[in-house]
């Protein structure tokens, strides 16, 4: 059988980047393991080695807190080419952790990572005890979310750092993010923009207030029981909490077949409450979701992907259509699916980190959820408008939407991943 050229070339791409038992994203700009690049790439990885995919999601969690967090980075090696490092996060010398890492999250879709790896197994069997590790890993990491991001019991989690939603910059924060304040951080100097066009990447002023939140929760000592309520940034994301309650009634269905039951019901609980709560951030004016801020209870107006990505949750199929036309809307205005926000927003910046770029993840998540909720067309269209872009830009960790110039790193590892997804879809 003739390989796809994509194919070959993804695979390249996830060995190049492959450190034995994790991935970095890619060299120079990110080399350490992050959380969601790791679950995402491991389904990539399925279609080379099954193994190797799943010794992935395990490295991950050999680094879980004992509260059950999941940190967003774990700094297996020493390498100053990253800012900000374990010297500025501090969680190995305050919490005695064996490997440092950093002192927040991620969005968590590790549970849907693992129930399709497994689902699709040519030998699940064999995989099955490993299976059933990583379960209750998760599991503990899906209830720290619920106790720590949920303290009033409302169903949805707060992200507390830009950082954790994935959508580092989003517009989505700017409003809260004024709240932040950034007087007495220490000196630093940026590593990013060494590696990067420093046009695309975020601006000072906000990596001054990214600064603030790390050191004010490091002064805390990372007690996760105090940080939600001593952050200025608390914001209920739409996006992120589709992801954790996906991997939620995910995780619940792959339990259920490994005789785990009082874990399926836990997480089925979890998925049915949340999804309920989902509503109270729909939007009928926008056609979509969007986030709350917890602190000042209101609706942000700023109509992003995070509200699109909402359809990854096995949301109500009347939303989930209404996703797909707010989609099919937003596709008017640009070349390539899906723009991180809106280009009619007089905010929208076609190449600067998620205020207007493309990102393969994104869109093999929200044409997952659409396909999953019967609105195949429009998945169909994002899957094909995800590989013209590999036509266009190469293996890029984002895309302009407009013309299709790749941003950002090279050679990216969850790209090659999601391209890999694609192909086995079609």
């Amino acid at each position: 059988m003739t390989l796809h050229p994509y194919f070959e070339k993804a695979a390249a791409i996830l060995a190049e980047n492959d450190r034995g038992s994790y991935t970095v994203p890619t060299k120079g700009l990110y080399p350490f393991q992050w959380n969601w690049d790791s679950c995402l790439t491991a389904l990539g990885q399925a279609a080379i080695d099954e193994s190797r995919a799943l010794t992935e999601i395990e490295t991950l969690f050999d680094h879980q807190w004992s509260d059950g967090m999941v940190p967003h980075i774990v700094f297996h090696v020493m390498d100053d080419g990253y800012f900000p490092g374990p010297d500025v996060w501090d969680t190995a010398r305050i919490l005695g952790l064996s490997t440092p890492t950093s002192g927040i999250t991620q969005p968590p879709v590790a549970g849907f990572a693992l129930a399709r790896l497994m689902e699709r197994s040519a030998d699940a069997d064999a995989l099955a005890d490993r299976a059933r590790a990583l379960v209750v890993k998760i599991n503990r990491w899906h209830d720290w979310f619920l106790r720590a991001r949920d303290p009033r019991g409302e169903g949805l989690v707060a992200i507390l750092h830009p950082w954790e939603s994935g959508r580092d910059n989003s517009i989505d924060w700017d409003e809260a993010f004024d709240r932040v304040p950034t007087d007495g951080i220490a000196p630093y100097t940026r590593r990013d923009t060494q590696h990067a066009d420093p046009a695309h990447r975020p601006t000072k002023a906000q990596y001054d207030r990214y600064l603030w939140l790390v050191e004010r929760f490091r002064s805390l000592n990372w007690d996760n029981t105090k940080l939600h309520d001593a952050s200025p940034f608390q914001m209920v994301d739409p996006g992120f909490n589709a992801i954790l309650l996906r991997s939620c009634a995910d995780l619940a269905d792959l339990a259920d077949r490994l005789g785990m039951t009082q874990i399926a019901a836990a997480n089925r609980d979890r998925a049915a409450k949340g999804i309920a709560a989902m509503e109270s951030l729909w939007s009928e004016r926008h056609g979509q979701y969007l986030c709350r801020d917890r602190v000042s209870g209101e609706l942000v107006d700023s109509a992003s992907v995070g509200g699109l990505l909402a359809g990854f949750a096995p949301v109500p199929e009347g939303r989930a259509a209404a996703l797909a036309a707010r989609i099919d809307k937003l596709s008017r205005g640009v070349r390539y699916l899906v723009p991180s926000h809106d280009p009619a927003d007089p905010r929208f910046d076609a190449r600067r980190y998620w205020r207007g770029p493309v990102w393969l993840i994104v869109n093999y998540m929200i044409a997952d959820g659409l396909a999953r909720a019967g609105q195949a067309e429009a998945a169909r269209r994002i899957r094909e408008a995800s590989l013209d872009l590999i036509d266009a830009g190469g293996f890029a960790e984002y895309y302009d939407p407009l013309d299709g110039t790749p941003c950002g790193g090279g050679s990216f590892t969850w790209t090659a991943a999601m391209v890999i997804e694609f192909l086995r879809e079609e």
